[in-house]
C-alpha cells in the first residue's frame, strides 16, 4: 500500500537518547537518517533539536515539498492532539504535558501526525507487512480463507500493542489501548511488563542464575543461551522461557477479544527460539469450569506462521462440500476457526516507519 504514492512524509524515531529524522516516499526512505541527541531531560534543548532535525530534512529535501510529518512518540499523550505528557520515564521533561503537535504545525505549516510507536508498529504490519504477507500465502495455497485484523506487539524496554481492523488503527477514545498494564499470569498484582520486558528477562536470569549482582543484558543472555558466552545456560533459556509463558498468556486475552493473526517484533524477538515455545504452549493450553468441563484457553486453534508445515495446516483448513437442504446444491464449509502467529519479517523500526508514512497518508486522503 502507497508503494507508488510520491508524497514525502517527514518521520522521527524518538528515542531517549538520540532522535533519528528522515523522509519517506513510495514506502522507502529517501534520505540519510540525521541523529542528534534527545536531550531528554531538558526541555528546552529537546525541543530545539527536534526543531532543528525537522529543518535539517526539509532543507536537505531541496525542492521536494514534504506534505506531513509524522513519528511515533512514548506515551502516555493526548496523541489526536499531538499532545505528550505523564509519566514518561525516557523523557521527564515532558511530564507536565508538551503540545509538541501544535507547535511544530506552527513551525512548519503542514499536517503533524503523532502516534504510540506500537500502535504504528502494528499499522505498517497491517499494511505492509504481516497481514499481507500471510494472506497473500493463503491465496497461493488456494485457500479462500483471508485475514482482516492484525495484533501487533513489540518487545523490548516495555511490551508494546496495537490492532488493526480492515486496515483501520484502532487508538481508542483516550489515547489509552495498551497491554502493559494486565496482570501478570504469576502474581496478579504485578503489571505483565514487569514479566515481558527487558528488564523481565535480566531479573528471571539472575533469579534462576542465582547471581543478584548480573548487569547481563538480554543479548548477552541469549548469548549464553547459545553457549557463546560464559554463564548459566539452564537460567538463560529459563529466562527467555517464562517471558514467553507470560506473554503467551496475555496475548491469550487479547485474541479471545480481538480476532485476527498476531505479529510480534522488537529487539527481544532475537531469541524466539527460546521464547516461542513456551508462549505457544500456554496459548494452547486449557482452561475449566467450575463443573468441570474442560476448554481450549483459546477458543481458536493457534498456528506458528513462521513453521512451514503448520501454516501449510493453517491455510488447508477442514473444509468440505455441505449440502444445501431442499436443493441439489452444495457450499463449501469450513468449521476450523483458527488464528495464526508470525514474528516480524520487515522489522519494527520499518514497520513503524511504514505505519507512519501510511497513517498520514490516510489522514492527508480523508481531508482531501
Amino acid at each position: 500500500m502507497y508503494n507508488t504514492d510520491n508524497r514525502i512524509v517527514v518521520t522521527l524515531d524518538a528515542g531517549g537518547t538520540n532522535f533519528v529524522f528522515s523522509a519517506v516516499q513510495g514506502n522507502k526512505y529517501i534520505l540519510d537518517p540525521i541523529v542528534r541527541p534527545s536531550e531528554s531531560s531538558d526541555l528546552d534543548k529537546c525541543l530545539s533539536n527536534i526543531k532543528d532535525g525537522f529543518r535539517d530534512v526539509i532543507t536537505h529535501l531541496g525542492d521536494l515539498k514534504p506534505a506531513a510529518i509524522s513519528f511515533a512518540f512514548p506515551g502516555p499523550a493526548d496523541y489526536p492532539n499531538g499532545i505528550i505528557g505523564g509519566y514518561l520515564p525516557n523523557f521527564p521533561s515532558f511530564r507536565n504535558g508538551v503540545a509538541l503537535g501544535p507547535m511544530l504545525k506552527e513551525i512548519f505549516h503542514i499536517p503533524v501526525y503523532i502516534n504510540n510507536d506500537a500502535d504504528l508498529y502494528a499499522y505498517g504490519e497491517a499494511l505492509s507487512g504481516a497481514l499481507p504477507e500471510v494472506n497473500g500465502r493463503l491465496t497461493e495455497l488456494g485457500s479462500v480463507k483471508q485475514y482482516h485484523n492484525l495484533l501487533g506487539y513489540t518487545l523490548g524496554t516495555g511490551f508494546g500493542f496495537g490492532f488493526v481492523t480492515d486496515n483501520k488503527l484502532h487508538v481508542g477514545d483516550n489515547s489509552c489501548v495498551e497491554t502493559y498494564c494486565l496482570k501478570h499470569k504469576d502474581n496478579s498484582s504485578v503489571i505483565v511488563e514487569d514479566g515481558v520486558s527487558v528488564r523481565a528477562v535480566k531479573r528471571v536470569y539472575a533469579e534462576l542464575s542465582g547471581d543478584v549482582s548480573s548487569v547481563f543484558e538480554p543479548r548477552d543472555i541469549c548469548d549464553i543461551a547459545e553457549g557463546k558466552r560464559d554463564g548459566n545456560v539452564a537460567a538463560a533459556k529459563g529466562a527467555f522461557a517464562k517471558m514467553g509463558e507470560v506473554m503467551g498468556d496475555a496475548i491469550a486475552t487479547a485474541v479471545t477479544l480481538i480476532d485476527g493473526i498476531v505479529v510480534i517484533g522488537g529487539g527481544i524477538i532475537g531469541a524466539k527460539k527460546y521464547i516461542m515455545p513456551s508462549f505457544f504452549k500456554e496459548m494452547r493450553s486449557q482452561i475449566h469450569t467450575l463443573s468441570g468441563d474442560t476448554l481450549n484457553r483459546v477458543q481458536m486453534e493457534v498456528y506458528d506462521l513462521d513453521a512451514e508445515g503448520e501454516f501449510a495446516k493453517f491455510a488447508k483448513g477442514n473444509a468440505s462440500r455441505l449440502k444445501v437442504y431442499g436443493t441439489d446444491r452444495y457450499v463449501m464449509y469450513d468449521p476450523l476457526k483458527r488464528i495464526g502467529v508470525a514474528t516480524t519479517k520487515i522489522g519494527a523500526s520499518r514497520a513503524i516507519a511504514l505505519g507512519a508514512y501510511a497513517f498520514a497518508l490516510n489522514q492527508l486522503d480523508k481531508i482531501a
